[in-house]
């Protein structure tokens, strides 16, 4: 139980990182890369770049929280 509680901290953080130092700039760099007809769609391309990036961050905050607890619980020892 502990373990997923840690994974559910890690991956906010993650999520919060991803969000604040890394998404805005992948998705400010894959528009500036790709050409448009109208400015929805590139602001469509930078809300899922933007999103996409936050979700890339929050399964990596999850898989180092999982990984940190990793190992054998003193429940799952066997008997």
């Amino acid at each position: 139980m502990m373990r997923y509680l840690v994974a559910i901290v890690f991956a906010v953080i993650g999520g919060a990182l991803a969000m604040v130092f890394v998404s805005s700039q992948v998705a400010d760099w894959a528009v500036a890369h790709q050409t448009f007809e109208s400015s929805d769609d590139a602001e469509t391309m930078n809300m899922l770049v933007f999103m996409a990036s936050n979700i890339g961050g929050l399964i990596v905050g999850w898989l180092v929280g999982w990984s940190i607890t990793g190992g054998r619980s003193a429940d799952n020892q066997p008997s």
